[in-house]
């Protein structure tokens, strides 16, 4: 770090509230004979508001981040079972995907990234979308305008270091943001949550330290806690996320493993992350973990952990292995190591993170059930690499089974480093990055989707391009290391960052926005889903609901849900003409957020309020 900046940066975020502890470990031991580890943060600081901040960048950083990223390379799986391999694609969808698919409603360039790969990572708020990448991150007016200038991530914490490894969460239940990295020197996880719903204001910061270090950690927000996992001992980490929403320096960590956990020989089990309302109160946290049988595994299949938190009790918090769903058969391997996918014009090929899942395992919850939608990449056969998906289901008891699996591979490219989501409407989004030696493609970034009444394991929606890229990059295989797909507050319309190649291989990132609904045509009125709309307002204590339902022939389920997941109101509205209006008296509620969800089971809408007393 230069002097110069240095002294900038301590007179900048002087904090308005700071703490000076050394956090005191406390490790139990609990009745499944898992340790438990609880913990302060070991810094905490009240950021000025971020919009008042100079713009800082710091190259030698930047350089040191691009020589580590280059250097870090995930284990090789140990070959237990050398005759799974190369065994045929169960999933592989052979239909054509037919639907027309416009480009993106906007796309715009996100930050290039100091580091190689640049770890895009994203989401969209009300009226804001928040980019980080390995040193840096950035707020963007929904039309890509940037609302000031790009900051160094360690500007969020004194005296840190851009090592990376960022996640961006909007959490709409609480409307606030949340930005983390990690950092070496102790080993520790850094976590920033705004102080208020405008990313451009104010950030309470925190320090966690760990005894080993947290490699590529992946976050989900859940109804206690941000939850967190990475590529270390410590495979099941929450945060105490009620206090960190109100600037609490006493937040606490606790950390755990999850059990038995058969990988690749880097551990990445992905913690659920609630997109749309959270989970009831006392509904455990999941966990998710590819296992594959050339590992040592009896079959190809998912692994599903769930963790019991007990913020009052903390030594009675757990990790359970849960339930094992086989899948249908895949190969994560396209035999050359970490040396993937191949580029126009260069031996030089790509990594395509194969082994595990890749983010975010999207939680969505319906009134019957509750879904969730992963990813990974496959090879389909002769070292070729395609994306498998999943919608898993449970009717609310927390018992997932497979509904639907797919592997996209509509023509010879490569394809990888997938993300997805799910809408209100039970549309899937699937964006990723592709190339395709054979015929000058560079790495670029595609999309594609499927509606909710679509045939199952299909992607109906043919691929659409979000940006082609210009060239090969041929120093090293490091690409990517994931991409983020990220659903809007509105419900409708998924959010996506990835990485693609520039002018002579130089890491670029890019940002777009797509509407599934907004695809379906006329001529599709068996599976089209029409837009629904609710608009709800409130007069103190009373909320008037105005809904439109286009085709609602019979009553429909209105629930309002506590921000604790509770459902604490349900009734029946009934529509004449697609429409409904009622009212509800919500003076027996506590002060504090709500969700007013409207559903017919298939499709719903969901809005957030505020009731103030």
């Amino acid at each position: 770090m230069t002097p110069s900046r240095s002294l900038l940066l301590g007179a900048l975020l002087i904090p308005a509230c700071a703490l000076a502890q050394t956090a005191v470990e406390q490790k139990t031991t609990n009745s499944l004979g898992q340790t438990v580890t609880v913990a302060g943060p070991t810094g905490f600081l009240k950021t000025p508001p971020m919009r008042e901040w100079p713009a800082v960048h710091d190259v030698a950083l930047e350089e040191r981040e691009l020589r580590r990223e280059m250097d870090q390379h995930r284990a090789l799986p140990e070959i237990l079972n050398p005759a799974a391999l190369d065994e045929p694609d169960g999933a592989v969808q052979t239909a054509p995907a037919t639907r027309a698919l416009r480009a993106p409603l906007v796309s715009w360039n996100g930050q290039a990234g100091s580091g190689v790969p640049p770890d895009p990572t994203g989401a969209a708020g009300t009226d804001r979308y928040v980019q980080a990448v390995n040193t840096a991150f950035r707020v963007y007016q929904k039309t890509g305008t940037p609302d000031g200038t790009s900051h160094s991530l360690s500007s969020l914490w004194t005296g840190s270091s851009n090592l990376g490894d960022p996640i961006v969460m909007y959490d709409r239940h609480a409307d606030r943001w949340f930005i983390s990295q990690f950092n070496d020197g102790p080993n520790r996880m850094l976590l920033a949550v705004s102080e208020t719903s405008d990313p451009t204001g104010a950030y309470f910061t925190y320090e966690y330290t760990f005894s080993q270090f947290p490699d590529y950690p992946k976050f989900s927000i859940w109804w206690d806690g941000y939850y967190m996992t990475s590529n270390s001992n410590k495979t099941a980490v929450v945060f105490e996320r009620s206090r960190m929403l109100t600037g609490d320096p006493t937040a606490r960590m606790i950390s755990l493993s999850a059990p038995g956990v058969i990988n690749s020989g880097f551990t990445s089990v992905l913690p659920a992350d609630a997109d749309g309302d959270l989970p009831p109160n006392g509904t455990p946290c999941y966990f998710f973990n590819i296992e594959d049988n050339t590992w040592g595994a009896p079959a190809d299949r998912i692994k599903i952990y769930t963790m019991n938190t007990n913020w009052t009790n903390t030594a009675s918090t757990s990790v359970t292995l849960s339930q094992t769903v086989n899948t249908a058969t895949f190969d994560p391997w396209l035999g050359s190591g970490w040396d993937n996918i191949p580029q126009p014009g260069t031996t030089q090929k790509l990594d395509a993170g194969l082994g595990i899942f890749y983010y975010r395992a999207q939680h969505t919850r319906w009134a019957d059930h509750n879904s969730v939608v992963l990813c990974h990449g496959v090879d389909v056969g002769s070292n070729h690499c395609a994306i498998r998906w999943y919608e898993l289901r449970d009717a609310n008891d927390g018992n997932f089974n497979i509904y639907q699996q797919g592997t996209w591979n509509p023509d010879a490219a490569d394809r990888f480093y997938g993300s997805m989501a799910m809408d209100n409407n039970g549309n899937i989004g699937l964006a990723y990055s592709c190339a395709n030696d054979a015929d000058g493609t560079y790495a670029g970034l595609r999309y594609t989707g499927r509606l909710a009444n679509d045939p199952l394991g299909q992607m109906t929606f043919a691929e659409q391009t979000i940006i082609s890229g210009t060239g090969s990059q041929t120093f090293t295989n490091r690409f990517g290391d994931y991409a983020h797909m990220s659903l809007d507050p509105d419900g409708e319309r998924f959010w996506f960052t990835g990485e693609y190649l520039g002018t002579g291989g130089n890491t670029r990132t890019r940002i777009c926005a797509f509407n599934l609904n907004l695809e379906v045509g006329v001529d599709e009125p068996t599976t089209a889903t029409p837009t629904a709309q609710l608009d709800i307002v409130s007069n103190g204590s009373m909320w008037t609901v105005q809904a439109t339902w286009p085709g609602a022939t019979r009553p429909l389920n209105l629930d309002v849900i506590g921000l604790d997941g509770r459902i604490v109101l349900t009734r029946s509205i009934a529509f004449a003409g697609g429409q409904a209006l009622t009212s509800i008296d919500a003076s027996g509620l506590s002060a504090g957020v709500y969700f007013v969800r409207i559903s017919d089971g298939a499709a719903q809408q969901v809005e957030r309020i505020v009731l103030e007393k």
